[in-house]
């Protein structure tokens, strides 16, 4: 019945001309001439880009574009139903125009439709466009709710489809600073009531996205495009961070430090859609502190502002200036703030017994919560322990105290400890606390710690020694140990020495001792509070030294020590030389060949041991006589063409060996002239041989060993006879 109402309307009112006129003057459309000359300029400026469709609501809308100067133009929307069934609507300057069913236009019809621009003397029109309008919608753009993430390196924009308006194509336009739009395609949207579009992501730019939608019709027939959205703003991807620089001052009187932020912070360009301080393309920084000393307190960090200053304890901190826009927490720069370590020493009392360990310190201000922290020293990387205390009312000292059982064994190990107590009002807020004192203690038995060990004493003069010791373990806690305390005792007459001496030497010289005497030493260490365990007793004696004329000059003992000793090895020396040199003589210089070991001497085998006699009684004696028989005794053990071994003993070799001088007289003194040739010639027949060559060429030995037996004296005449 709506359909016939919408299709009867339109020639209704073309059939009453008075009720026309009426709708012409109530702005309907008006089915008479235009109050304008109807020609077109034919200029290329003027209206363009008209879209006519129906919005939610039973009501319907055109809307176009004009390019010129706006000044005295009057727009005006034509609409025929056919070629003689037109009418128009009067905009005025606006260049949108809504209108309903009941306004003389037929909407289930196609209609065509166009606009005319007319000022003083000219028309322009914008080209014609055949649509129907009920068919024609125009969807709404997608919500201000756009949700935005990053998937595989691209953006990813939802947001829930508006109502009754599913199966849309989607198009977005995105820029950066300073540059022109771009435009890209979505694509097509489903039933599924959430619609989604996967945008590129620059990484050093912020950007603007726009999204519009339109409807898809069947086959190739397409709704117009809605508006555009509202500016989707994307921050750059990763996020730019500042150039920060911490100054960290000293520890104040008041327990705490302050610690300046020097900051340049980058910045950012946005694009013209993206410059509210909302718009999603915004940076923010932040710090975030974390205390690392006193575990054991509420909260131990917090998220600030990037401001200035900070005002912290002395404990250890952790900040880093973290980045965050819409995708959530970007890099962020990390420093670290070491803990104050300082020793005070005298700050606090320890005492330590068998119900415990009691600890005080001077209170700050009542209702405060105080943070004990010990660690041991050279333990930095490994976390501390911690207790807390909140004491109602300081003592009437104005001290705080807290004791810990033995059972608990805080402290008990035989050790240095670091100890650092904070307090705070606020205990959590992480940057309320201060630091009340740091010092360091010395768990266990300190006075057993307090023995050194290894004593040594070494003379330096007659009446002075140096006493030595290795460090006490009190050593290694700053500021625990005071002093050593050298004590040395005269044994004879008991009297007692003590000589202090700095916690940073571990040696002494003791002087004025007396000569002859029997000393001990011991030595101590000893803390601000308590005296350490004598070490045990090292004995010495000083030993008495001789007057100049009872003892030599020692001036002169190291020369006498140098002459005996070169005289000795010289000594030495001689010894080994004679006894390896007899050794080394006789093949050095080996003994000279005797004659029997000769061929010269060699008498036919057949003769065998002959004995040959020169007998004169009236010449000789008889003493020569005899002497003269043993001395020419010589045996022939050889047979013939046998070679006599020179090295095998024989009696031969006894036998041959005369005095110097004995064949030689009685040769001349016995032999007659005829004689003496005869054995001459015998005897160089044998050396000679047959044949007159010397039997003994080759053997310098044998012809030096006949020479010497034989000498001149073969050769010397005898004048009498036998």
């Amino acid at each position: 019945m709506g359909q016939r109402v919408a299709r009867l309307v339109p020639l209704l009112l073309f059939l009453l001309p008075g009720q026309c006129a009426e709708a012409c003057g109530i702005s309907r459309c008006c089915f008479q001439d235009p109050p304008y000359r109807n020609a077109d300029s034919g200029s290329a400026s003027g209206p363009r880009d008209l879209n006519c469709y129906r919005i939610f609501g039973a009501r319907y809308e055109c809307s176009w574009e004009y390019e010129g100067p706006a000044a005295g133009v009057s727009h005006f929307l034509r609409c025929c139903l056919g070629s003689r069934h037109c009418c128009y609507f009067s905009a005025g300057t606006a260049t949108k125009l809504q209108f309903s069913e009941q306004d003389g236009v037929s909407v289930l019809d196609n209609v065509t439709l166009w606009v005319e621009s007319w000022a003083a003397n000219w028309t322009e029109k914008s080209p014609k466009v055949t649509l129907n309008l009920y068919s024609s919608v125009k969807y709404d753009p997608p919500p201000e709710d756009i949700k935005v993430s990053r998937l595989a390196g691209q953006l990813c924009m939802e947001w829930e489809t508006p109502a009754r308006q599913e199966s849309a194509e989607v198009q977005f336009r995105h820029r950066t600073p300073d540059r022109p739009w771009k435009l890209g395609d979505c694509a097509n949207q489903d039933a599924s009531g959430f619609e989604s579009c996967f945008c590129p992501l620059e990484t050093n730019e912020a950007q603007e996205f726009q999204l519009r939608r339109r409807q898809l019709g069947p086959g190739a027939l397409r709704g117009p495009w809605s508006s555009w959205s509202s500016s989707v703003c994307v921050p750059p991807d990763p996020p730019p961070l500042p150039e920060v620089l911490f100054l960290v001052e000293p520890l104040g009187l008041d327990g705490r430090r302050q610690v300046t932020l020097q900051r340049q912070l980058f910045q950012l360009q946005l694009p013209e859609g993206c410059h509210g301080s909302k718009s999603g393309a915004e940076v923010t920084y932040h710090l975030h502190l974390h205390m690392l000393s006193c575990t054991c307190k509420a909260k131990a960090t917090r998220t600030l502002s990037l401001r200035k200053a900070l005002h912290l304890s002395g404990a250890a901190y952790d900040l880093a200036v973290v980045s965050r826009n819409r995708f959530g927490p970007g890099p962020n720069q990390s420093w670290h703030i070491p803990a104050h370590t300082h020793a005070e020493p005298g700050a606090l009392n320890i005492s330590a017994g068998a119900n415990g360990t009691t600890m005080s310190w001077r209170a700050w201000a009542p209702g405060l919560t105080y943070c004990i922290e010990w660690q041991p020293q050279g333990q930095d990387k490994s976390p501390a322990n911690c207790t807390l205390t909140a004491p109602k009312d300081p003592d009437s000292a104005g001290t705080v105290t807290h004791h810990w059982s033995q059972a608990s064994g805080a402290m008990g190990q035989k050790m240095c400890y670091h100890i650092t107590i904070f307090s705070s009002a606020q205990p959590k807020k992480p940057t309320s606390w201060s630091t009340v004192l740091s010092t360091y203690y010395f768990g266990g038995n300190a006075s057993e710690a307090g023995s050194p060990q290894h004593i040594s004493v070494k003379m330096l003069s007659p009446n002075s020694v140096t006493v030595d010791w290795m460090p006490s373990l009190l050593s290694t806690c700053p500021g625990v140990l005071k002093k050593y305390i050298v004590r040395y005792q005269d044994e004879d007459s008991n009297q007692v020495s003590e000589l202090p001496v700095n916690p940073t030497e571990t040696q002494v010289t003791l002087g004025g001792l007396r000569a002859g005497t029997a000393y001990s030493v011991r030595v101590r260490a000893d803390t601000a509070t308590l005296r350490g365990t004598w070490s045990q007793p090292q004995g010495f004696r000083m030993e008495v030294q001789l007057s100049e004329a009872e003892s030599p000059d020692l001036s002169s003992i190291p020369v006498i020590l140098a002459s005996l000793g070169s005289f000795l090895s010289i000594l030495l020396l001689g010894v080994l030389g004679y006894f390896s040199l007899n050794r080394a003589l006789p093949h050095l210089c080996p003994p000279l060949p005797t004659p029997c070991a000769s061929t010269a001497v060699e008498f036919p085998s057949s003769q065998g041991k002959q004995a040959w006699q020169w007998v004169s009684p009236g010449d000789f004696p008889v003493e020569e006589e005899e002497s003269l028989k043993e001395a020419l005794v010589v045996t022939m053990p050889f047979e013939k063409g046998e070679v006599a071994d020179l090295d095998t003993p024989s009696p031969l070799k006894d036998k041959i060996e005369l005095p110097q001088g004995t064949l030689e007289s009685a040769l001349d003194t016995e032999l007659p002239l005829e004689d003496r040739r005869q054995v001459q010639g015998h005897l160089e027949t044998r050396v000679l041989g047959p044949s007159g060559k010397n039997s003994l060429e080759g053997s310098p030995a044998q012809e030096t060993g006949l020479s010497l037996l034989l000498g001149d004296h073969m050769q010397s005449p005898r004048a009498n006879g036998p």
